[in-house]
């Protein structure tokens, strides 16, 4: 089982590179509801002589916009009536790491609180950690990773939007799942993502090719399940900064087009307090907390697929799931057990690039400890197709989703009331806009023949 971080860069080697001169920015960085950085650039003085023990200020609103920074109604936590007051960014240095892609600059993750020193419990990272607090509080670690695809364009994002997305011209012709060929068309750039990465602290175990025109996956090895969500933020991020710099756009769009979607397949397990797989010891409580997942995949799937585009990733025959299934090894199920002994792990293939790591996570996390607290029986694995079996359907659209997320107990239980409002409203707001919205599709379908 991996430790606690090691900070890439430690307190006294910033302070010596700070005088130094070889490192003048820190960034102090947030994830917020859409999974991503949020924060602020400080100049490394300032942040070693005031905010390393202080903090930093950050409006409150940073986790109450839409994916536009629009301001919303309808957030208990901030508003135009409360004045959009500040929330406090309090850095963790266990997060401090190296940024390769920029000259001379460091950066950390914050956790959010009030100047009354209570949590923001909205804020993904600490929904998290609440849900950690309770395997701690059991004796128990997560431990986690998630593997991420993305499509690469030879485009850059400046050039994207001025053609309104059309026409982009794709990394690869053709499908180069596996293939080392394929992808050695688009190894300068996945090389330097890779480099960057182990540069920023991250272990890369490998790069490999998928299905869709310029699809790729890039996986980092498992950490503790913040850890995982910490380098999951920081990884998208700078992926994107660097293929702007390589004059290319990347995309995390969970389905950029009708091939095939791209995922965020999140393997977990648990560990006990001496390190060992605590599902590879007790087969009984790995059973029921697979089960709490079945139970609860529908509940969980807002957390699981956060965006109107996200259901459309939903299809036959695409290794995206479609039913609420488990299977040994079997790529058809939502839920996959892979491994064996310590690396016995499940595998929530749901999720698809556009996931937000911490509200999955907390959603896996508190899915199994309902199953544990209740001994949920696990029903037979799935054999064969699961495409094709009877099974329960997992939502096919966010209307769905939501109803099943709002009105659940598991979320309100496991998360209070205050955080499913909060997501609650959000998931309202994208469906409001999307409802008001006329898309392209709509155009070409009724210009002329409507």
């Amino acid at each position: 089982m991996p430790g606690q971080p090691v900070p890439e860069v430690d307190l006294d080697e910033l302070r010596a590179e700070v005088a130094a001169g070889t490192v003048d920015t820190v960034l102090l960085a947030i994830a917020d509801m859409e999974g991503r950085l949020q924060g602020k650039r400080l100049t490394a003085s300032h942040f070693l002589d005031e905010v390393l023990e202080a903090g930093a200020e950050g409006c409150s609103y940073m986790l109450t916009v839409d994916v536009d920074m629009n301001t919303v109604d309808g957030y208990e936590m901030s508003s135009w009536e409360q004045g959009y007051g500040d929330f406090e960014m309090k850095p963790d240095l266990d997060t401090l790491r190296r940024v390769p892609w920029q000259d001379r600059t460091v950066m950390l993750m914050a956790d959010c609180g009030w100047s009354d020193g209570t949590q923001v419990v909205a804020s993904p990272r600490q929904i998290l950690r609440r849900q950690l607090e309770r395997l701690e509080e059991r004796g128990l670690i997560a431990n986690a990773a998630t593997e991420l695809e993305f499509i690469v364009f030879r485009n850059s994002y400046e050039e994207a939007w001025k053609q309104s997305y059309l026409d982009l011209v794709p990394a690869n012709y053709y499908n180069v799942d596996y293939s080392l060929l394929g992808t050695a068309r688009v190894e300068p750039l996945i090389q330097r993502i890779r480099n960057d990465m182990e540069g920023a602290g991250m272990t890369v175990e490998d790069s490999k090719g998928e299905c869709n025109l310029g699809q790729h996956e890039i996986n980092i090895k498992y950490a503790d399940a913040l850890t995982t969500a910490d380098q999951h933020v920081i990884f998208k991020n700078g992926t994107k900064e660097i293929a702007a710099q390589e004059d290319c756009a990347i995309t995390f769009m969970a389905k950029w087009d009708e091939r095939e979607g791209s995922s965020c397949h999140i393997h977990l397990s648990l560990a006990g307090t001496d390190g060992k797989n605590a599902f590879a010891a007790d087969q009984d409580m790995f059973d029921h907390f697979l089960a709490g997942q079945l139970e609860y995949l529908g509940e969980m799937t807002l957390f699981f697929a956060p965006n109107i585009n996200s259901y459309k990733r939903f299809a036959e025959a695409s290794f995206a799931p479609t039913s609420v299934t488990w299977g040994n090894d079997n790529r058809t199920c939502s839920l996959r057990v892979v491994g064996h002994g310590e690396g016995l792990r499940l595998e929530n293939r749901l999720p698809g690039a556009d996931v937000n790591p911490y509200l999955a996570l907390s959603a896996m996390i508190a899915a199994g400890l309902k199953g544990v607290d209740d001994a949920l029986p696990l029903p037979p694995a799935c054999e064969g197709n699961a495409y094709t079996s009877d099974a329960e359907r997992v939502p096919s659209n966010m209307y769905a989703a939501l109803d099943l997320f709002r009105d659940g107990a598991l979320a309100n239980d496991a998360f209070g009331e205050e955080v499913v409002r909060h997501y609650v409203r959000r998931a309202e707001f994208e469906l409001e806009k999307f409802e008001a919205a006329v898309t392209d599709w709509e155009r070409f379908r009724g210009f002329e023949r409507l």
